[in-house]
């Protein structure tokens, strides 16, 4: 057990004869007594401490610093999970606090180094740190949906290292113009609306408690030791598995059946029913919760239990084998040489494609639908003042109806964002007409579409928690392939439009999303939203070349992500862009590419869909919705055959459970650092699997296919 340092334990009130070390562990045990703490109001910023350091910088060169490499980590591991699901994650609090705390402690304050990354940290420079950690690692989304699909479709050149200015371009756009605008969304959502915005609540609440002057020094120490050593331990596992792929990650169990005789049970491991290992997907399971984990499941059991075996039995899908061998068949085919084979020969997970984005579709939109009353509630109490000059004002200062409790001296002025803003859009609208061929209209109708889907998100994601961004930017694609249709563009240029349109609309809309997000987290810690901006931006010029080197690191690794072939077992599915494919490729098409049944059991479940959802809004009593099912990841199963990630998310949501209900003071403790460090480490564990692949010291020559079905390895 970790010792108390002398200062820490002064902070318990306790006298000195109680200070002997026989009493170390009575001190301790106090501190976790006073580590409960009440549950605050998350409307309004936190009350002020009296015991509170004073923080004189918060905006430290050491917080952007570490923060943008924290960005490099998160969007690692965003694009490792992206590519396996879809799946992403923000940056944990805990991360921020465990680097530079120490830090701080260790060196000096006098001299250049100290000065830089010495001295004391609190609270507001944490949330500095979080800012910049958002802005440097989220808008990787774009990586693991649309950018992939320009690449199957033939749109850019064959590898992604020769595209490297345009795509750094393209990210700028994006990353740029959500981070601008994203300062009159804190007015209006979070002063105004008081939005709850659970995880950046819980991520302020983080925050407050680490940096608490009574409790915090003991509670952080283990919290950074738990994350430490979940890190450490899933970032060795994924790489060691990565030699023997069938005995430590994956366990086919069809095919380990089938070698010893029960070789009808090889359906089992054809369909994708296998069990694996993962750590990150076991902490995605901890941090999503029984209802999105279960659903997750549940629309894995239907899609890939049930459907898909009925569509083989029935003629509607077809296979293909894999192997001269044994019976290994592939039922993941999304290109077809002959373009008849669409409708009349599709794989099941072409079949299954319509149904997962038509109800992941519905569902965000039925939801916004239900919750309009707060957005049209909103926009009628918009105040617009007609005169230009006003716009550059300051206001805030003498306004007598300002809620906002930060002074306006560390507020963003208005010449900032808006400066920016149309810096922004001109330098969007020069880049895509120059780079991608869209002329001035287009550009900025993707650029409006962007500002449109931000209120969009950040209105679900402040009442819900949940991001729809991705799901809802889709609609650019129906917006601009009728576009594309009424100037008779040819179908190669209707998708570049038609992707690259959706890139700026969805990305800057992501980025805003987040970025409100850790605005909110500030607001509640007092910290200077004029700081956050500046980390923001800071975040932000990284995010340009980070997730491009990430992107082009993990497909020179594994090409099968921009190339994927029937043959070929690739470990990264990349469900989204399958589903950004799909849909450019139906709205540019002559004819829908749709097959008559999956398009009927499309709209059935569509129709049942918004049944659900509007009688959970109206009949159901809120304490069990968590009963109902969450539709966007029943439809994420479908369109992503990864069953073993739903298993293992399912699992670790119940282990979660489990654990809150038999340990709560633990659970408190250490749940958000084991399951960060989880994701974290097996995320970089697969950055480095990829420069081992690049270096061709990587399991595929040097590890063993023992496990793996058709005895080819499956790493």
């Amino acid at each position: 057990m970790a010792t108390v340092a002398d200062s820490e334990v002064n902070v318990l009130n306790r006298t000195p004869s109680s200070m002997g070390s026989s009493n170390e562990k009575e001190r301790i045990e106090v501190v976790e007594e006073e580590y409960q703490l009440e549950k605050p109001d998350i409307s309004r910023p936190f009350p002020r401490d009296p015991n509170e350091m004073i923080e004189t910088h918060q905006l430290t060169v050491r917080a952007v610093f570490v923060g943008c490499c924290l960005g490099a980590v998160v969007g690692a591991s965003n694009i490792y999970l992206g590519l396996k699901t879809g799946f992403t994650f923000g940056p944990q609090a805990i991360f921020g606090f465990a680097i530079i705390k120490p830090i701080s402690k260790a060196l000096p304050e006098s001299g250049l180094i100290g000065r830089l990354f010495g001295g004391p940290f609190g609270p507001k420079e944490n949330c500095t740190v979080q800012s910049a950690a958002t802005a440097a690692g989220g808008i990787g989304i774009l990586f693991v949906s649309a950018v992939p699909a320009l690449y199957r479709l033939g749109l850019l050149s064959p590898l992604p290292k020769s595209d490297i200015g345009r795509l750094i371009a393209l990210t700028a756009c994006a990353s740029f113009f959500g981070v601008f605008f994203v300062i009159p969304l804190r007015k209006y959502y979070i002063v105004k609306q008081k939005l709850t915005f659970p995880t950046p609540a819980a991520t302020a609440v983080t925050i407050h408690a680490l940096h608490n002057s009574r409790t915090g020094a003991v509670a952080a120490r283990k919290k950074s030791l738990a994350l430490l050593w979940s890190f450490v331990a899933a970032f060795c596992f994924k790489v060691v598995s990565g030699y023997a792929p069938g005995v430590l990650f994956d366990w086919h169990i069809g095919w380990t059946l089938y070698r010893i005789g029960f070789t009808s049970i090889i359906a089992l491991d054809n369909y994708g029913w296998f069990i694996e290992f993962t750590p990150a997907f076991f902490g995605a399971g901890m941090l999503s919760g029984l209802n999105a984990s279960w659903s997750f499941l549940g629309g894995s059991v239907l899609a890939w239990g049930i459907i898909a075996p009925s569509l083989i039995k029935n003629g509607l899908a077809v296979g293909e084998s894999i192997s001269d061998e044994f019976p290994l068949v592939s039922y993941n085919a999304l290109s077809f040489d002959d373009p008849s084979d669409f409708t009349t020969a599709p794989s099941p997970r072409y079949w299954l494609l319509w149904p997962g984005i038509l109800v992941m579709l519905v569902y965000s939109f039925v939801e916004l639908g239900m919750n309009s009353g707060f957005i049209i509630t909103a926009l009628r109490n918009i105040k617009f003042n007609a005169n230009p000059r006003s716009w550059f004002r300051d206001s805030a200062v003498t306004d007598e109806d300002d809620e906002d409790e930060s002074p306006p001296e560390d507020r963003v002025p208005t010449l900032w964002w808006t400066g920016g803003l149309a810096a922004s859009t001109i330098m969007c609208c020069a880049i895509l007409a120059k780079m991608f061929h869209m002329n001035v209209g287009e550009a900025i109708l993707s650029l409006i579409l962007g500002f449109v889907f931000s209120f969009i998100g950040v209105q679900s994601a402040g009442t819900t928690d949940v991001n729809p961004v991705t799901a809802v930017a889709k609609a650019s694609q129906l917006v601009f392939g009728g576009i594309s249709k009424g100037a008779h563009l040819a179908q190669a240029p209707a998708q570049t439009v038609n992707l690259t349109a959706g890139i700026i609309a969805a990305g800057s809309a992501a980025q805003s999303t987040d970025m409100t997000g850790d605005l909110k987290t500030g607001y509640l810690l007092r910290a200077k939203p004029r700081n956050q901006f500046v980390a923001q931006l800071c975040g932000a010029v990284v995010a340009m070349f980070l997730n491009v080197g990430l992107f082009i690191l993990f497909t020179t690794a594994s090409n099968c992500i921009l190339h994927p072939e029937v043959t070929e077992s690739c470990p990264y599915q990349a469900p989204s862009v399958s589903a950004w494919v799909a849909v450019a490729v139906a709205v540019t098409s002559p004819s829908l590419p749709i097959p008559s049944s999956s398009g009927f059991t499309a709209i059935g479940l569509g129709i049942f869909v918004v049944i659900m959802v509007v009688a959970k809004h109206i009949w159901v009593p809120k304490k069990y919705w968590q009963y109902i099912p969450n539709w966007n990841a029943v439809g994420l199963a479908f369109v992503a055959p990864q069953i073993p990630f739903s298993i293992a998310m399912a699992i670790g949501s119940v282990f979660n459970y489990v654990w809150a209900k038999r340990n709560p003071k633990g659970f408190d403790m250490y749940m958000f650092a084991v399951a960060a460090g989880m994701l974290a480490g097996e995320g970089l564990g697969g950055v480095l699997q990829a420069l081992l692949a690049i270096a061709k010291v990587d399991g595929s020559l040097f590890g063993t296919a023992i496990g793996c079905p058709g005895l080819e390895f499956c790493g």
